[in-house]
């Protein structure tokens, strides 16, 4: 399903600085979005990012283990674009969320942290109820207990025991919600390409429950999702392309079928 439909900058024509010197962010009018699945391409510094950011402050979705994305400190620098924007709905839509793999890194972190602090708390009260009764002690530990039981449900085991790809994944399916809108900033980042296929395969069952996806990405394996538009940034203006021509699977197909004709040359 397309919640979010077009989305069109208004622009006073005095704007200078960053982000509005990068050249698709300049030139952008109005954008389409035509599937329910939308992939932003581009080289580093093409604007993809920069043009997900401010949507996802204009929209005002949550970003993963922060606040919403408008109060986001670390977005403050895409504000003024964001304002720009006028958004085109099907339906009105804020469910979802806005990640970023940097984010992604410091929300695992700052879980497993927590995770490591409750078990440390756990620890110090049976030190200091030594020789108290174990029901005076289990009082004791509950607060603490239900904190870490309820951290520990959302991903059915300990966060150290996962790896990076793995919490990515757990992530995904324990936040993902029907009919749901997702912002999601070069998720590939964490997964080794079998994982990215998992990540395939997990948006195919969020799109068949009216999810919408728009993700800005290097990988030609989440590219090749079926039916998918790309948006290529390093055109101005943003324009489709279709997968076969672009740069990302053309050498990386090079690269496969012959490595030494590139390396050779390094």
């Amino acid at each position: 399903m397309l919640h979010l439909r077009t989305i069109r900058k208004q622009s006073s024509g005095s704007e200078t600085g960053f982000p509005f010197d990068i050249p698709s962010i300049r030139d952008l009018e109005s954008l389409d979005l035509t599937a329910p699945v939308t992939f932003l391409v581009g080289e580093n510094g093409s604007g993809k990012s920069t043009f997900l950011e401010a949507l996802a402050v204009s929209i005002g979705v949550s970003t993963v283990g922060s606040e919403e994305a408008a109060v986001d400190k670390t977005l403050t620098a895409v504000h003024a674009l964001a304002k720009q924007f006028r958004l085109v709905w099907s339906i009105r839509n804020r469910n979802g969320f806005f990640l970023r793999a940097e984010d992604f890194f410091g929300y695992i972190k700052r879980l497993a942290a927590m995770e490591a602090e409750l078990l440390a708390e756990l620890k110090q009260v049976d030190i200091e109820y030594v020789g108290r009764s174990e029901k005076a002690k289990g009082f004791a530990k509950m607060p603490y207990a239900r904190e870490l039981e309820a951290l520990r449900k959302q991903y059915g085991r300990q966060l150290s025991t996962y790896s990076h790809g793995e919490s990515f994944l757990e992530l995904f399916q324990s936040r993902f919600q029907p009919g749901s809108l997702y912002l999601l900033d070069e998720p590939e980042t964490p997964l080794s390409p079998m994982r990215q296929l998992t990540l395939i395969s997990l948006m195919k069952t969020m799109v068949e429950q009216e999810c919408q996806f728009i993700i800005a990405t290097h990988s030609p394996i989440l590219m090749a999702f079926p039916d998918a538009e790309i948006l290529s940034f390093d055109e101005s203006p943003i324009a489709p392309v279709p997968y076969e021509s672009l740069e990302h699977v053309t050498i990386t197909k090079q690269f496969l079928n012959d490595p030494e004709q590139f390396l050779r040359h390094l």
